[in-house]
């Protein structure tokens, strides 16, 4: 594992970090190229950007922080601090789920607000949205972070000690979800430039994007460790996580919206 990329004195430039800002970049270079090819220009890119770059940070650290709260007894201000108790220079717990989320809310009530087509440009970003993800994922694989449970089949990884993974379970081998999700974010988002082909109104591309996220989220968590603050419900033996609860309102609300879209354009 490579948890850090650089570091100078005290200060380290984490894997995560620094892949989190090339999927960021990326994103935005492959949404200009994309509004480009639109023809809807993109003068609107700059401020949306920097809206999802602070919403998807928040929600990020915010949806960790309400199921980790006894992380933070005696030491509250290291909810927000970037310089932590222990002295190390950097906010670490982050909940990719949240910060997805939080950055889509904030995202389409700023595209409404300043009257631009909502869908329109939703569909225009969507795609760099899963490659981003896709991205991301590698950076917590390297970081030891959003790991999977113990397994014996030959794809398992023994994470170094010093990771979160390697802490939680030393000398174990662990299913590696997070080239799983990650792979799935590429997937999706190869997906959906396939299916623009077939693209008939505005919010197909954005829609059909939640919809198979959800689905690959629900589908992959069974594999994902979780503490038990983030366990909702159990299901037999199985025990469903907030996340995958959570996946299930997303699905269906893509899949009416989708249909919503589909049949206001037909009228």
């Amino acid at each position: 594992m490579h948890p850090v990329l650089i570091q100078i004195g005290r200060i380290a430039v984490r894997t995560y970090g620094f892949l989190l800002a090339v999927a960021f970049l990326l994103g935005i270079w492959v949404t200009a190229k994309r509004a480009k090819k639109d023809g809807i220009g993109a003068h609107w890119l700059p401020d949306l950007a920097l809206i999802i770059l602070i919403s998807s940070l928040a929600g990020a650290r915010f949806f960790y922080v309400i199921f980790h709260l006894d992380e933070f007894k005696g030491h509250i201000w290291d909810m927000v601090s970037p310089v932590q108790s222990t002295g190390e220079i950097g906010i670490g717990g982050l909940s990719m789920f949240g910060g997805l989320i939080l950055a889509i809310i904030c995202s389409l009530i700023y595209i409404y607000k300043k009257k631009l087509d909502v869908w329109r440009i939703a569909d225009i970003v969507a795609p760099s949205t899963m490659l981003g993800l896709g991205i991301a994922r590698i950076g917590c694989f390297l970081n030891g972070c959003c790991f999977g449970q113990p397994t014996s089949c030959s794809l398992g990884i023994i994470f170094p000690p010093d990771s979160p993974a390697g802490y939680f379970f030393p000398d174990t081998a662990l299913f590696p979800i997070q080239l799983v999700a990650s792979l799935k974010g590429f997937l999706i988002f190869g997906i959906l430039l396939v299916l623009e082909r077939y693209k008939r109104f505005h919010g197909f591309t954005f829609w059909s994007m939640l919809a198979l996220y959800s689905v690959g989220r629900f589908t992959i968590d069974f594999f994902r460790y979780y503490e038990n603050s983030m366990i909702f419900t159990r299901v037999g033996s199985i025990p469903i996580s907030v996340n995958q609860a959570l996946t299930v309102l997303l699905f269906a609300l893509s899949v009416f919206m989708w249909n919503y879209l589909r049949i206001k354009k037909r009228a």
